[in-house]
């Protein structure tokens, strides 16, 4: 941190030498690897593309900080592990923090406060957050050079515990607690949605206009690509399977056990069974049949895994128009949606997406957001910057320790912003490799500059 005075703090003695701290070591940060998401940032725009979707209703006059400048404030922060608006009290001094946020170091005027972030967020409209999650998609397509053949879009939901009076916040008795309900969509790695939703709804909530919106637009992009959609039993709604059949989207979704559907499947789980009892190894079987639930339209193709282990039978359904083995597309396909669950936690637990305290729902869809901001950045800048390194699939909190945690003397002058790394750090090669590869990736497309 900058210029910061204080009382000594005495540790142990080395033999004769004393040890002790003080905190005048000057223009100093312990984040010096955020240059590598600046790097990133301006790679693909995605900050300032952000910011354009809020309207700024504030007088050009009387404005200190940037929008952008706030934005990038709050998403680097979270990338950063800086999830409470209270931290950018002391970060809004860092000089690294004013290099990447592309407002410059000025040491008499730091970055925006708490309160001023916390007005920003409290600002952002319905409209604004649909935009948002547009730029995502758009970042999806701007990150691929030539048109992919094929999109498989994962849908998944999860809970988003809370622990106060906020609006829009119920008690779900699935998760046996007051919760939002996020419906996220990645393909594959990237993000494509983040959408936070009241607990007191179906799983599959908006589900299939979102999918409509996102398909129109990839068409619009890419017009011969495949699209697959999949999802657990949650998104297994007749009306959704209807209009992908009509508009050419094949899907892939689980179905909930019931009595009818066990009946169909009993030959099988009998076989299973039978089959275990005999060698005492575990039995996998698959069939499928025709299969309609009172409240669909009409039969869909019905894939029944009978498997039966030491514990039981575990028999699953899966509903699909695709073609192919059903084994194949139960094991190759279906089954890698788990991916998703993984990248779920990894902006959970990671990146604080549950980090949804503000009283009013929209700030906290906004925070959301925020925290699928910083996730964008860190999986770009793992996917362009990290590929066939020893960090390559490496998840956004081991990023943040052995690349971003990095200490820097921050020396200023007119013409320059000179980062002196500390010498001891280990992975000095790959910061340099990351940054070349960064510089190397994509024609920039932020329109930001330092001041």
């Amino acid at each position: 941190m900058t210029e910061c005075n204080g009382q000594r703090v005495l540790f142990s003695s080395l033999a004769r030498q004393k040890v002790e701290a003080d905190w005048n070591g000057g223009s100093l940060t312990s984040d010096a690897g955020a240059v590598l998401l600046r790097e990133t940032d301006r790679r693909i725009g995605l900050i300032g593309a952000l910011s354009r979707c809020i309207p700024d209703p504030r007088n050009p006059n009387w404005i200190i900080h940037d929008q952008r400048t706030l934005l990038g404030q709050r998403v680097f922060g979270i990338a950063l592990g800086y999830e409470d608006l209270n931290d950018q009290q002391s970060l809004r001094e860092d000089p690294l923090f004013q290099v990447v946020t592309e407002r410059g170091v000025k040491k008499d005027q730091p970055l925006g406060s708490p309160p001023t972030l916390c007005r920003l967020e409290n600002r952002v409209g319905r409209e604004s957050l649909f935009m948002m999650n547009g730029v995502f998609v758009e970042q999806f397509i701007r990150s691929h050079a030539k048109p992919l053949e094929e999109v498989v879009l994962d849908f998944d939901a999860t809970d988003d515990p809370v622990h106060g009076g906020q609006e829009g916040r119920f008690f779900n008795g699935y998760y046996d607690n007051y919760c939002f309900l996020p419906l996220y969509v990645f393909c594959g790695t990237q993000l494509l949605v983040a959408y936070l939703r009241r607990s007191d709804i179906d799983a599959a909530k908006h589900s299939w206009a979102i999918l409509k919106l996102i398909t129109t637009r990839l068409r619009n992009a890419w017009p011969n690509v495949r699209i697959t959609v999949r999802g657990d039993s949650g998104f297994c709604r007749w009306k959704m399977m209807r209009w992908c059949e009509r508009h050419g989207v094949q899907y892939i979704f689980g179905v909930a056990k019931n009595s009818v559907l066990l009946r169909e499947a009993d030959s099988w789980i009998r076989q299973a069974k039978e089959a275990f009892e005999a060698t005492h190894q575990k039995q996998r079987l698959f069939a499928e049949v025709r299969y309609a639930a009172e409240t669909w339209d009409k039969p869909r193709r019905l894939i029944v895994k009978a498997e039966h282990l030491a514990e039981g039978p575990n028999t699953r359904f899966i509903v699909t128009n695709l073609p192919g083995d059903p084994q194949e597309l139960y094991d190759r396909v279906y089954c890698a949606r788990g991916e998703m669950e993984n990248r779920i936690k990894e902006q959970q637990l990671g990146l604080f997406a549950d980090r949804t305290s503000c009283h009013r729902f929209l700030a906290n869809q906004f925070r959301l957001l925020l925290s699928a901001a910083a996730y964008v950045l860190v999986e770009t800048l793992r996917r362009l910057g990290l590929k066939g390194t020893e960090l390559a699939d490496a998840q956004a909190t081991t990023i943040r320790l052995k690349l971003l945690k990095v200490g820097a003397r921050v020396v200023t002058s007119v013409r320059r912003i000179v980062l002196h790394l500390a010498g001891g750090y280990p992975l000095k090669a790959l910061f340099e490799q990351i940054a070349l590869r960064l510089q190397a990736a994509l024609p920039v497309l932020s329109d930001a500059a330092p001041e």
